[in-house]
């Protein structure tokens, strides 16, 4: 049971009855006068909108966790009952056939504007209170303005030409005429930083109320913002990394310090497994910096459930009837997980054989990030996953192979998984976690390359230490394995560096192992200006073996964004310029 989010979705119904209207306007609406405009209870219910719209607007069919989106990358394939299934993303996943009028192209934008308009609808109101009146001023506008700096970060990743709403008080007028060219992508995205720098300036370092973010996920989401922006795409015809800037990468260094986040209390958890777990004693660990609330039996509708990762369920009979099977982890992310005799990564994940398990040494972390054939599926002996003829584990018959994501799902004999519309989960979706900011950290100090590499090198040592000690750990679920199943698990720390270069490579590597399907892998090629030359291989090689994959090709400086949804651009009587790539 969640609190905040319970208090947060009776806030959202109440609201939003009287005065939806408000929420997706930048000027006041409605009947309500001005007296009962600025009263702490009417703000409260704002704020509080502008939390529930990430979860009330959250979609099966495109999350804002943007495993939908993920599918472009060498990580997972799209999965589902073929490639009609979600043919708009199997577009994506195959770079070709893209429109602007696609209805997931569209969706995505407006639904993240939506929400970026609740934030700005709080601060309106906001600025205006006494804080004599209202002594939590500064600290929700530094919420809302959080928010607000999610949404367009997601905007950005995903557009790039996006238009930056961070002025709350615009006229109708002046917000029909935003433009999407009026800041370069370097001020792009410092903009976007420049609400998070407002947010880390005024939250606490330790929030009551979980799903407030905090001092710390501030940090950790300026890191994040200033490791994108240090990758400078300067040229607007193309998509090209041009440079890649120092001052930025002393940014992310500055706000991955150890003292901000053990301020707040975070740390690496002891076992990998436990940020994927939906039992209330890890839920809202050591490690997640920020995460989306779920609940259930809350006394709402089937409760406050992540509904958006239904899709991703496999199809069970008499267990998870409906289950979609999307999102499945790629054969290339499989191999991605075999180590040497010395427990380090193999690398080349396109010229080796095919990872068998009872053969193949392996990091641990592939055991709680892919259910295996001969494994059981969320470590549930009830259910081995098979890949036979006659298998339950594929709604394609095998045309996106039978590997099943675990990070998403839950034990489906458990009671954090239940069935609506689709399947739900009560399990948080993390946006931030700590290993991400330890791993950030790492890169900014091999690329600015003045001297520091051994302290990179101990940062990701940090995380493979995490992974070899998670075998161990007393939560452990994979403890029997090696004896019950035969798998072979190793890993081990690197024992020294060289050069930038072998940094680099083992920098890389680690975040694809560490973060695997949670949806970081595409938006990293890109950022890295790596996109066209791993997927364009990753597709050479599918397609030997896949047909799903024959005119599958990736085009530089085109397939890096989304298009500008076509029906924005008409909106918009023309303001909007497209991305480049002659969409």
């Amino acid at each position: 049971m969640k609190t905040f989010i319970n208090i947060l979705m009776i806030g959202l119904a109440l609201f939003s009855s009287s005065c939806s209207d408000f929420l997706e306007k930048h000027q006041p609406q409605g009947s309500l006068d001005e007296e009962q405009l600025y009263t702490p209870e009417y703000v409260d219910n704002l704020v509080i909108s502008a939390y529930a719209v990430w979860i009330s607007g959250e979609d099966i069919n495109s999350s804002f966790s943007m495993w939908n989106y993920d599918v472009r990358s060498d990580d997972a394939y799209k999965g589902g009952n073929g490639t009609e299934d979600g043919d708009v993303f199997h577009n994506l996943e195959i770079s070709q056939g893209i429109m602007t009028t696609a209805w997931n192209i569209s969706d995505m934008w407006q639904r993240l504007y939506n929400c970026i308009s609740r934030s700005n609808a709080a601060l309106q109101l906001l600025n205006e209170m006494d804080e004599n009146a209202y002594p939590l001023k500064q600290q929700r506008i530094a919420e809302m303005k959080f928010l607000r700096g999610h949404g367009h970060f997601l905007l950005k990743q995903l557009y790039k030409k996006i238009v930056i709403v961070n002025n709350e008080n615009l006229t109708q007028d002046e917000y029909d005429n935003l433009s999407n060219t009026v800041y370069t992508n370097d001020e792009g995205w410092q903009q976007i930083a420049n609400d998070f720098q407002f947010a880390y300036d005024n939250l606490p370092d330790v929030q009551a109320e979980k799903g407030r973010p905090t001092r710390g996920a501030a940090a950790a989401y300026l890191a994040k913002t200033y490791l994108y922006k240090a990758y400078r795409q300067d040229n607007p015809e193309t998509n090209e990394v041009t440079s890649i800037n120092q001052e930025d990468l002393k940014m992310v260094v500055k706000y991955t310090e150890e003292s901000i986040m053990t301020a707040g209390g975070y740390g690496l958890e002891s076992d990998f497994n436990n940020n994927f777990r939906p039992e209330p004693e890890f839920e809202n660990g050591k490690e997640s910096l920020w995460a989306m609330q779920y609940s259930m039996n809350d006394g709402t509708t089937n409760g406050n459930c992540n509904w958006a990762t239904g899709l991703i369920v496999p199809n069970i009979p008499g267990v998870t009837d409906g289950g979609c099977d999307f999102y499945k982890p790629s054969q290339n992310l499989v191999n991605a997980f075999k180590t040497d005799d010395n427990g380090h990564p193999l690398f080349d994940t396109f010229n080796d054989d095919e990872y068998v398990m009872t053969q193949d040494n392996a990091d641990p972390r592939l055991f709680l990030t892919v259910g295996l054939p001969g494994l059981p599926y969320e470590f549930n002996t009830n259910y081995i996953i098979d890949n036979g003829e006659s298998s339950i584990w594929s709604r394609s018959n095998g045309l996106y192979g039978y590997y099943v994501s675990l990070k998403q799902n839950v034990d489906p004999d458990g009671i954090f998984l239940v069935k609506g519309s689709w399947w739900g989960t009560s399990m948080n979706h993390i946006v931030l976690r700590y290993s991400d900011v330890l791993l950030m950290r790492a890169e900014a100090l091999i690329q600015l390359n003045d001297g520091r590499l051994n302290e990179a090198l101990t940062l990701i040592n940090r995380v493979r230490n995490r992974a070899k000690e998670s075998i161990n750990a007393s939560t452990s679920l994979i403890a029997d394995y090696e004896s019950d199943y035969n798998v072979k698990i190793k890993v081990e720390p690197y024992d020294n560096v060289s050069s930038q270069e072998e940094a680099l490579k083992m920098l890389k590597f680690e975040r694809r192992i560490e973060l695997a399907m949670e949806c970081d892998r595409f938006f990293d090629l890109v950022r890295w200006g790596e996109a066209e030359s791993v997927l364009n291989k990753y597709y050479s090689a599918e397609a030997e073996v896949c047909t799903i994959y024959t005119n599958a090709h990736f085009t530089k400086n085109k397939n890096e964004y989304l298009p500008i949804p076509f029906a924005q651009i008409s909106a918009s009587n023309g303001i909007y310029e497209q991305n480049c790539g002659g969409w």
